[in-house]
């Protein structure tokens, strides 16, 4: 059962990030945008049964939960910590999960493959560290051809920056590496 070490702020006023002192997952992240999407995550439908809430987004030590506006935030993170404090803590199975899930896509060439790793060590090094300590991450969708799509998740996903400034700034980052690059959100 993790417990919740720190809740901080991020710059979405209508997102907030939960650090834990264990673990919830072993690099596998994990978003859900509504309460279907979340079916078969006990921790997730949990949050969504809880009204308001609107989006969950959760990795290894920390999870961001989003509300729709109208709640509260101080009656509403206490009713948010209940199920957190009651979901299991990562375990080896959650690690092996992980690693299988590390491996790169069968229907990508070579050429495209070396691409993708170059893109996502630029993303790892430059942006992920940035949007993670702001309660979000992102991550690639797609590679073809010119164009890169990518999805913003936790807190990034609904924060009003995100479509505008950080997506030109991720393109710009990217022209680096690869000049003719598009950026698109899905």
């Amino acid at each position: 059962m993790p417990k919740i070490s720190e809740i901080e702020n991020t710059p979405n006023p209508n997102a907030m990030k939960f650090i834990l002192k264990e673990p919830l997952t072993w690099g596998i992240a994990r978003s859900y945008d509504n309460v279907t999407q979340a079916e078969g995550d006990p921790l997730a439908s949990a949050l969504f049964d809880i009204e308001h809430v609107t989006n969950v987004f959760y990795v290894d030590h920390w999870i961001t939960v989003t509300q729709d506006g109208a709640a509260d935030w101080q009656e509403l993170k206490r009713k948010i910590a209940e199920p957190i404090r009651e979901a299991p803590a990562a375990d080896e199975r959650s690690a092996q999960v992980a690693a299988a899930a590390a491996q790169p896509a069968a229907d990508m060439s070579e050429a495209d493959l070396a691409r993708l790793d170059r893109i996502n060590n630029l993303l790892d090094e430059e942006i992920r560290p940035y949007l993670q300590g702001d309660g979000g991450d992102i991550y690639v969708v797609s590679l073809e051809a010119n164009k890169l799509t990518v999805h913003y998740q936790g807190a990034c996903g609904s924060c009003p920056s995100s479509l505008s400034g950080t997506l030109a700034g991720i393109e710009n980052l990217l022209k680096s590496v690869e000049p003719d690059i598009e950026v698109i959100a899905a």
